[in-house]
């Protein structure tokens, strides 16, 4: 993220500075017409498309002597409307966290540029990280996912989800595709955006596909897993940039980080490799919500596959270049401290000479002779 520069002089308006430094005030106004829709008749049916959760179902479930409703939901073509919504919620979220939090805080700093970029994209990411990391994991407590594993894959397709866990994922999708549109409203570099756009990519080809192949409990999973790492290495650096002796962090996050992956995978072959193949239900049924054949199955598990080894070529990358920069630290510090003591000893040497010079008792004994 680069730096945004706050002007005294106000911008032509619809100019692209005015757009950039005004950006959370039209994205509200834009949500504010949606919550305003539902006021009205006429426009409530639009609006609700676009801030409450599609496709609900309603199945009575037989817990006791009365019967009671249970609320599932499953996906459709209208949740595109609802993600463009939390989008821009996202936005607006991101800009609340930029000016309250991460701007005041950078002022008491005083960050270089370099700094400064990656202090913001730190920040917001932790934020962001820490919040779907304990929603997760609280979805993953509630539908016993953690303790009965074989839920993962058992009963495919998955295609009635709780409330909680379809909002996730459309908050999910509408965060990742909030990253969008910030890259113009942070001017970001352009030697930068390539690399966020794969970051970008990454995220949406892969929750997008958890969530339409029904595999959402596999894909509940992964992310929290993914998201836990990863606040440990954007924390880090934070702590980093506080202090840079401190760097205990990034050891801890290197260790997790190998685990996950292998974690990542060994979930991925063990519920889409043996799990789904051995299920009841084979073969393509859209109706059904089943892609329970081979072609999706090896496609699923090679874009898990790809991801894990892009992830590790760059970790490798990571750390060979921070080893590099840690020995080039190690060996000027060795001939700064060989040049002090070169120093030492000629200025050692020079007043030994100083000392058997002219003005040496020896050479005032010679002279008063």
């Amino acid at each position: 993220m680069g730096i945004r520069k706050k002007n005294n002089k106000n911008p032509p308006v619809l100019s692209h500075e005015f757009v950039i430094q005004n950006h959370a005030d039209i994205v509200s106004c834009v949500a504010m017409v949606f919550l305003l829709g539902l006021m009205f008749e006429i426009t409530s049916k639009v609006a609700v498309l676009f801030i409450t959760v599609q496709y609900n179902v309603t199945i009575p479930a037989n817990g006791g002597p009365e019967e009671t409703a249970v609320n599932y939901f499953h996906y459709g073509l209208k949740d595109v409307a609802t993600v463009f919504f939390y989008m821009l919620v996202a936005i607006i979220m991101h800009a609340i966290i930029q000016e309250y939090v991460l701007d005041k805080i950078n002022r008491k700093m005083h960050f270089s540029k370099t700094k400064h970029s990656k202090f913001n994209e730190s920040g917001q990411l932790s934020a962001f990280y820490l919040f779907s990391c304990l929603w997760g994991a609280s979805i993953l407590v509630s539908e016993n996912l953690l303790s009965n594993p074989v839920s993962l894959w058992d009963g495919y397709p998955h295609t009635l989800m709780p409330f909680q866990l379809k909002f996730y994922y459309i908050c999910q999708l509408g965060y990742w595709l909030h990253a969008i549109p910030e890259l113009y409203f942070q001017k970001t570099k352009k030697e930068d955006i390539p690399r966020q756009l794969v970051y970008i990519s990454l995220y949406l080809v892969h929750i997008t596909g958890a969530y339409v192949l029904n595999l959402n409990r596999l894909g509940l999973v992964l992310l929290v897993l993914h998201y836990f790492v990863e606040l440990l290495f954007h924390v880090s650096r934070l702590i980093y940039f506080s202090n840079e002796d401190r760097q205990t962090g990034f050891t801890v996050w290197a260790v997790l980080f190998v685990l996950g992956r292998l974690l990542t995978l060994s979930l991925s072959v063990l519920t889409v490799g043996f799990g789904l193949a051995g299920a009841e239900k084979q073969g393509l049924n859209l109706a059904e919500g089943s892609f329970n054949v081979l072609v999706v199955r090896v496609t699923v598990l090679a874009a898990i596959c790809t991801a894990q080894a892009f992830m590790m070529w760059k970790f490798i990358n990571f750390q060979l270049r921070r080893w590099r920069e840690h020995a080039q630290t190690q060996t000027l510090k060795k001939k700064s401290s060989s040049s002090k003591s070169k120093s030492r000893k000629a200025n050692g040497v020079n007043g030994s000479v100083g000392a058997g010079g002219a003005d040496s008792p020896r050479a005032r004994k010679e002279k008063s002779s």
